[in-house]
């Protein structure tokens, strides 16, 4: 089976919890802090691997969680930092945020990788908050979380040229003869339902990768038939080989065919217009097939070269398979997505800051505390030791969380909610 779309969940590890600890020896009275930092979590990295062709292996197993990092020691040791985890995909896979639908990565060639989810940072020890005021703090931080989010995965087969065309027009039945993919190829009207790629050699040793995309129906790109399932695998060709079949024996008009596959690949990316376009006149063994190629080429306005051959018994294709090699040659890839961020340039977006919190009601009349920045902080808390909750109150404080409450009307003893965890509102 062919699976070249899917919904996954990725998760980096949180960082370890820095340790509370100090020096117990036996001539260094008063011997202050000494408990280590927590390790870094594992990032979830997906890394391609041309051996694979699909994302089967995504049906099975959808959820993708990095370790965590190591606690600290005492000692002043740091927890250990944990190990990545790599997700191995195809070639040709693009990895998007279900949530935002920003593009995180396009993976294309062998060894390629990308950090899907970022594992979190280790909480530091009480040795980082010793100060000259309180030399012997009791007090750490737990580990960062670590990103998780929902991606969607979508496969682009990887070919220097595509075949296009309606619906049994000898897609397939062309791909095999060139190459030695074996599509299924039925006597009866029949559409390929999954992309097939073949390796073409030329008579002159040159070679290329050839797709035979399924059949592509008016409104396509609307989503009607196999809509995008086909359509998102033309974007990654170079050069579009336009099957028709001139022998008519559909009832279709060969030039409205041609007509109407153009303006769905313009109605889904109008950037496919730019790729060169080989029009291939099939089925010339057949009766009239001569006549309908000279009607078409009358209304043909379009500068593409046409090419008349048989699939069936093999006339014409060598000409047309020299041509495609050239025309590869000639072409440079397309991007799909624009880099918006490389390694030499930023572009920086002028964006609303992010409010830290946001206050609600609950239907029970409680206050709910919500916002990445105020559940992140909470999470790096350690409730179990009363100067660590001493400093998030006064954390709370300096985010001007309890002038809000009190601006949104709590009173003395109402309930305050933050993730699954109540308080009390105290004046």
């Amino acid at each position: 089976m062919f699976v070249d779309k899917v919904k996954v969940y990725v998760k980096g590890g949180d960082g370890g919890n820095g340790m509370v600890a100090f020096r117990r020896e036996k001539y260094v009275p008063d011997g202050g802090p000494a408990g280590g930092d927590g390790g870094k979590g594992g990032s979830v990295i997906f890394k391609v691997d041309e051996g694979l062709r699909t994302l089967m292996d995504f049906r099975y197993q959808r959820h993708f969680k990095a370790d965590r990092g190591e606690h600290g020691r005492p000692k002043n040791q740091h927890g250990k930092n944990a190990e990545d985890k790599i997700v191995r995909v195809p070639p040709g896979t693009t990895v998007i945020d279900e949530q935002t639908g920003q593009v995180l990565a396009d993976l294309t060639h062998h060894g390629q990788e990308a950090i899907i989810a970022k594992g979190g940072r280790g909480g530091r020890g009480n040795t980082r908050f010793a100060t000259p005021a309180n030399p012997a703090p009791e007090l750490s931080e737990n580990g960062e979380p670590g990103v998780e989010r929902d991606v969607i995965l979508e496969l682009k087969v990887l070919a220097d040229a595509g075949l296009v065309g309606f619906p049994s027009v000898g897609k397939s039945t062309l791909l095999s003869v060139v190459s030695s993919a074996k599509p299924k190829i039925a006597e009866y009207h029949f559409t390929t339902i999954t992309p097939n790629l073949g390796v073409v050699r030329v008579d002159d040793g040159r070679s290329f990768v050839l797709a035979d995309l399924p059949g592509l129906i008016e409104g396509a790109h609307e989503g009607i038939g196999l809509g995008h399932q086909f359509l998102r695998h033309i974007e990654r060709t170079r050069v579009i080989v336009h099957v028709i079949d001139m022998s008519a024996l559909e009832g279709r008009d060969p030039y409205d065919d041609y007509v109407s596959i153009n303006e769905e690949l313009k109605a889904y990316n109008l950037r496919l217009m730019e790729r060169p376009q080989l029009i291939v006149a099939n089925k010339m063994d057949m009766p009239n097939a001569a006549e309908n190629l000279e009607r078409f080429k009358e209304k043909l306005t379009d500068n593409h070269p046409i090419f008349p051959i048989s699939a069936l018994t093999r006339d014409g294709l060598q000409p047309l398979l020299r041509a495609i090699v050239d025309t590869i040659e000639t072409t440079p890839e397309f991007p799909i997505y624009e880099e918006t961020e490389t390694e030499s340039r930023v572009l920086y977006k002028h964006e609303k800051e992010q409010d830290p919190f946001v206050i609600s009601r609950a239907d029970d009349g409680a206050y709910v505390l919500s916002g990445a920045e105020i559940e992140k902080l909470f999470k790096m808390t350690d409730f179990s030791r009363d100067e660590s909750v001493r400093r998030f109150s006064r954390q709370l404080r300096h985010m001007g969380v309890d002038e809000a409450l009190r601006q949104r009307g709590a009173k003395d003893g109402d309930l305050v909610r933050l993730l699954e965890f109540e308080f009390e509102f105290i004046e």
